[in-house]
């Protein structure tokens, strides 16, 4: 994959292209996680056919996400430098390639490779496809246009998920993969017709007119960069949340299949379709009420998206407790929809919270370091139930001990919403030199 230098194509004067842009994305999205998501639902299929353990698929769970977080900060600063197009539509071609390849594995070591080389692929996606979100939506539609493509996430994890399993059990565990693979290369195909370069910052030049005030900077190497963003406390707790967020969601999304198959006896179709669709449908619902909220209550508070994060995180605890706990698949539906429903609203907000406090000029790089702390901490998440469980601890005592994490991740959020973005939100706007 080639990276030419940006040349803006200017897009149609049109006030709704800039939601077709994001509806457009949000297919992207779609393929970007039901080809990370359909591996996990198949994993009993794997134990059945290989005899692999639980610390081997934890191995194969957290070889994307290792590679994912390591490139992120690479991928960052490209996305601020190239076209963004370019990364979004060739990293599509890369990880759906790549997915396809994954059904001719049959050993853990294949297995790492391919999964592994899909994270490179997929890396460059959201630090791209986040700044071009935001540069044709300004302040006033940003978390909405937002977490609208964040539905995308949750609709790919379900559809992943669920169409794995089922075509796994069918037709073999090969199958999902091959037709995921093939159909991520059409998407790619037809998109790069209608997708077009934004100027940075457009939408808010645009709306503000001759008031518009830049608050971009000039670029500088990625190490000055994270040094800047460590004296912004914001920013720092921001990508720590993220850490503590992702950790939990990962242990969801990895090991909720297996845990359904094992503890309460579904089958695989029905533990990859029920793993998902109760998390992820009632997260859409969260993602799209965060995105309104948070967009009104930025308007009178700096830190309104980060208040918005901190509600969902610290009424989401109690449910993920609740998910490990439980014997009742009654409790444990109620459960997983209350979960995903303040996940929700902590997700739509993670990449408007960020950009509220870190120049224009450094949104992907911004994304980038997001990433590599985030998906750390997912990879720990996913490896670490996989290594407890080998060793005696109960998948069902690992999930309810992550609830604490939530409740720290949410502490940390209302402290920054509260005392610390006021400052960094004027810092970045009266301050064009720094963060």
């Amino acid at each position: 994959m080639s990276f030419s230098r940006i040349t803006t194509n200017q897009p149609p004067k049109n006030g709704r292209y800039k939601w077709y842009v994001v509806g457009m994305l949000w297919f992207i999205c779609f393929f970007n996680y039901a080809d990370r998501q359909a591996v996990f639902a198949i994993f009993p299929l794997l134990k059945k056919d290989f005899g692999f353990n639980t610390e081997q698929l934890g191995l194969i769970g957290t070889a994307f996400i290792i590679i994912y977080a390591l490139t992120a900060p690479v991928a960052g600063p490209i996305g601020d430098r190239r076209s963004r197009k370019t990364l979004i539509i060739g990293g599509l071609y890369v990880w759906s390639i790549v997915t396809g390849l994954t059904s001719l594995c049959t050993k853990v070591w294949q297995f790492v490779i391919v999964r592994g080389s899909e994270g490179l692929g997929e890396t460059f996606y959201f630090p791209a496809s986040m700044s071009m979100v935001s540069d044709y939506h300004s302040k006033s539609t940003r978390s909405r246009a937002m977490s609208l493509h964040q539905t995308g996430v949750y609709v790919g994890t379900i559809g992943g998920s669920a169409f794995a399993g089922w075509m796994g059990e069918r037709y073999g565990w090969r199958s999902p993969f091959l037709i995921f693979g093939l159909l991520g290369i059409v998407l790619g195909l037809a998109l790069s017709l209608f997708i077009r370069e934004p100027e940075r910052d457009e939408a808010q030049k645009i709306e503000d007119g001759e008031d518009y005030k830049d608050a971009s900077v000039a670029q500088i190497p990625m190490t000055e960069f994270i040094g800047e963003w460590l004296h912004t406390p914001t920013a720092v707790i921001l990508a720590a949340a993220f850490f503590g967020a992702n950790l939990v969601a990962m242990v969801f999304l990895v090991w909720m299949p297996t845990f359904l198959n094992e503890k309460f006896h579904m089958d695989v179709a029905k533990a990859g379709l029920g793993a998902t669709i109760y998390i992820q449908a009632a997260s859409m619902a969260g993602a799209a009420g965060g995105g309104y909220l948070a967009d009104r209550w930025r308007r009178n508070i700096s830190g309104g998206r980060i208040l918005t994060q901190a509600i969902g995180t610290l009424l989401g605890a109690p449910f993920i407790f609740l998910c490990g706990y439980t014997r009742n698949m009654s409790v444990l539906i109620g459960a997983m929809t209350l979960f995903g429903l303040f996940k929700g609203l902590y997700d739509g907000n993670i990449w408007a919270g960020i950009y509220d406090v870190i120049p224009v000029s450094r949104r992907s790089a911004a994304v980038g370091i997001m990433n590599f702390v985030g998906w750390t901490g997912g990879a720990i998440g996913a490896f670490g139930i996989g290594v407890a469980a080998f060793h005696g601890i109960t998948m069902s005592a690992a999930i309810s001990s992550t609830a604490i994490i939530y409740l720290l991740v949410g502490a940390a959020l209302f402290v920054a919403a509260i005392h610390y973005a006021p400052r960094d939100v004027t810092k970045v706007s009266s301050d064009l030199h720094s963060l």
